[in-house]
Order: C-alpha cells, then sequence, then structure tokens
C-alpha cells in the first residue's frame, strides 16, 4: 500500500493554483467554476432545509432523485433506458471510480487507463490491489486500436473511459464504444465510464453513452456528476448506472464505505433536475469555449484541436518554447505571464514532458477575456 504514496499529481494540482493566488495571476488552471449557480437550486435547497431530509437517505438515493434521473436520461438524443435497479446516488465520480474497482478487481488485476487522464485513476487502481496499465493516446488524442488490443492481457480486468474527456476535450462516438465491445466481449473484462461532462458536447456533437450499448451495458459502471452539471462540486452528488448485477455488488461495498450522499442536496437536485434545460448549459460552455479559441489566436499558443467536449481547451507552447519542459512552462507562464494552466504530463504517469499545457473555460467571460488580452500584450 506504500505505493499510494508515489502518486504525488493531486499536490502539483494544488500548487499550480497556489502559485496563481500568489502571484496575482488570472487562474485557468482548474475547472472550479467561478461563476454562480441557479438561483432556483438554492431555492430548492432552502426548501429542503424545511423538510425532514437531515438524515440518511436509502442505499440507492432518494426516491424523487432516482425517478428524476429516470426521465432525464429517457429525454436525451441519444435516450437512456434504465429502471430503479440500476441507479446508485453516490457522493462523487471518484467515490463511484473507487467503489467500482472495489467491487470487481483481486489483487494484482490490470486495470487499463487511457492517458491523458484524471489523476484519480492510477492512485484508485493500486487502493484497490490492482495494476495499472498505461496507453498513451496519440498526437491526435485519438486511439490506434491495434496498439490498445496490446494492452489487454489474461491479467486485464478492467479499461477505464472518460468522454468527453478531461484533459483532451475528445469525445467517444457510437463507434468508438463498438470497437471496444469488439475487443472485450469474449472476455472477463470490465468498463468503468466516467461520463461527468456529458452535458458539454459542443457544434454538432452529441453525447452517445457507453451504457446505450446492449453487450457493455451488462459490463459497465456509468458514472455522472450533477457537480458538474450544474457547477455544485460542493454538494457531492452524483450518480452511477449499472447492471442490476453490478449495481448490488456495487451497494454491498456502498453500504461500508459511505452508505449515501448529501440528502438535502438530494432533494434540491431532484427538484431542478426536472426543469433544468441541458441546452442551455452546453450553450453556455460552448460560448465560453469560442471566446477562449479565438482570443488565442491572437497569441503564440497554438489550438491544433478545438476541444469537442468538456470545460478544457489544450494548447500547445512550443512556439513560445522550444526547451522548456511542459511543467516548467506552466510555472513560467503562471508565474511571469500571469496566466495559470496545467502541463498536460500531470495527466500521465508515464510521461515526463509534452508539447502542451491545459487551460479551463469554466470561468466567468471576463476572466478569460482579461487572461488572452494579457497574454496578447506579454507573450
Amino acid at each position: 500500500m506504500d505505493k499510494i504514496y508515489g502518486f504525488t499529481h493531486y499536490s502539483f494540482f494544488t500548487e499550480m493554483s497556489e502559485l496563481a493566488v500568489r502571484h496575482g495571476s488570472f487562474d485557468l488552471s482548474l475547472g472550479l467554476p467561478d461563476f454562480d449557480i441557479d438561483e432556483r437550486l438554492k431555492t430548492f435547497l432552502k426548501e429542503a432545509a424545511e423538510k425532514d431530509t437531515h438524515h440518511y437517505e436509502s442505499l440507492a438515493g432518494n426516491p424523487l432523485l432516482i425517478e428524476s434521473i429516470i426521465r432525464f436520461n429517457a429525454k436525451r438524443t441519444h435516450r437512456i433506458l434504465i429502471t430503479t435497479q440500476e441507479i446508485t446516488v453516490v457522493p462523487c465520480a471518484t467515490f463511484a471510480l473507487y467503489t467500482s474497482l472495489k467491487s470487481i478487481l483481486n489483487q494484482n488485476d490490470e486495470v487499463i487507463i487511457i492517458q491523458p487522464s484524471y489523476y484519480t485513476y492510477g492512485p484508485a487502481v493500486v487502493m484497490n490491489g490492482g495494476k495499472p496499465v498505461y496507453y498513451n493516446l496519440d498526437g491526435d488524442f485519438a486511439i490506434n486500436w491495434d496498439v490498445f488490443k496490446n494492452c489487454i492481457t489474461e491479467k486485464t480486468k478492467a479499461i477505464i473511459v472518460n468522454s468527453p474527456q478531461n484533459p483532451t476535450g475528445k469525445i467517444w462516438k457510437k463507434e468508438d464504444w463498438f470497437q471496444l465491445y469488439e475487443l472485450i466481449k469474449d472476455r472477463d473484462i470490465y468498463l468503468i465510464s466516467e461520463e461527468i461532462y456529458d452535458t458539454y458536447c459542443y457544434d454538432d456533437a452529441e453525447h452517445y453513452s457507453s451504457f446505450i450499448h446492449p453487450g457493455l451495458r451488462e459490463k459497465t459502471f456509468c458514472i455522472f456528476s450533477f457537480g458538474k452539471m450544474f457547477h455544485t462540486s460542493g454538494w457531492k452528488v452524483s450518480y452511477m448506472l449499472a447492471s442490476e448485477a453490478l449495481t448490488a455488488k456495487f451497494q454491498c461495498h456502498q453500504q461500508y464505505i459511505s452508505y449515501s450522499a448529501n440528502a438535502p442536496a438530494q432533494y434540491a437536485v431532484a427538484k431542478f433536475l426536472d426543469v433544468f434545460d441541458p441546452g442551455l448549459n452546453k450553450e453556455m460552455m460552448q460560448k465560453k469555449r469560442d471566446i477562449f479559441n479565438e482570443l488565442i489566436k491572437e497569441t503564440p499558443l497554438c489550438i491544433e484541436q478545438q476541444a469537442e467536449g468538456s470545460v478544457f481547451q489544450v494548447a500547445n507552447f512550443r512556439n513560445v518554447s522550444k526547451t522548456m519542459t511542459d511543467v516548467e512552462f506552466s510555472k513560467w507562464l503562471t508565474i511571469e505571464k500571469k496566466v495559470s494552466c496545467l502541463p498536460l504530463s500531470a495527466f500521465y504517469n508515464s510521461r515526463q514532458n509534452s508539447d502542451y499545457i491545459r487551460f479551463s473555460f469554466a470561468k466567468k467571460d471576463e476572466l478569460i477575456i482579461q487572461a488572452l488580452e494579457h497574454l496578447k500584450r506579454n507573450l
């Protein structure tokens, strides 16, 4: 278990944010929105405080919220039809990831992690006795399936996928899920599909969930986040979809770890989900992406691929420096040029450098504009 102390990604993430504060920089490093939540959410939370919602909810979650989740998913463009026995309300996506792994892993089972990836994936595998196997995306951040299949061995027990992806902004299409299924359909391999940015798919892209695929559905823990949807990460309410059999396994472990999520917040989220318009969510964040990408054209930083989804944009910095590592460049940009970002290598366990940095555009329009105008004048 000492292996867990070798993961230092989170300390680096916080270090970059602290650098931004210390040096008075425009902070585009973390995906933490700096704008207010919908007023109706506040109203529903106040309403919850007046009701008897101060004790544990049931293991699966508030029945009102479960029914709201069923209705919401049935209204998607690519509908996800689910039953009450396939839903678990959880405190957060990280909890769902950890507990999903806890439900399926035996000692030394291998889990394939597609990099760049969020920093919690590797540690969650190790804490559950598994061994991370890293697959690095190509320069265009697309999967080479001929290379990917070589990561699969007799010891492979799970694959972790994130779509829309943090940090690259890539979206898995229907064809991608079918490609993956062909590789694992005859094997005892599970899928953990983190789809927490599902309402942030831009232009003509539409979210296509792994849980729609009839074969993958029986093998998948599919994770969503109300914190990302509603900008309420501190409320600690998310949800997970899985087959009835996998849900039973998951909840067996869940009862010994957290049992249930924030009860008043579950009530408020249930009420809001029925009036929530995901189209407005997409429109708002796409506008922020477009503002960011239009203004960055006036700097030496280069956008090679516009984010298809999520709240992040990756940029190539080699027009500014051919010699600095991405870590050195990120610190230099934060301290000397007063705009904070993250190096892409922070999202790898197998790579110490890259040509890329990641920005978050989940910020007020004025902050994005001020930050990019500042870079235009100073880079």
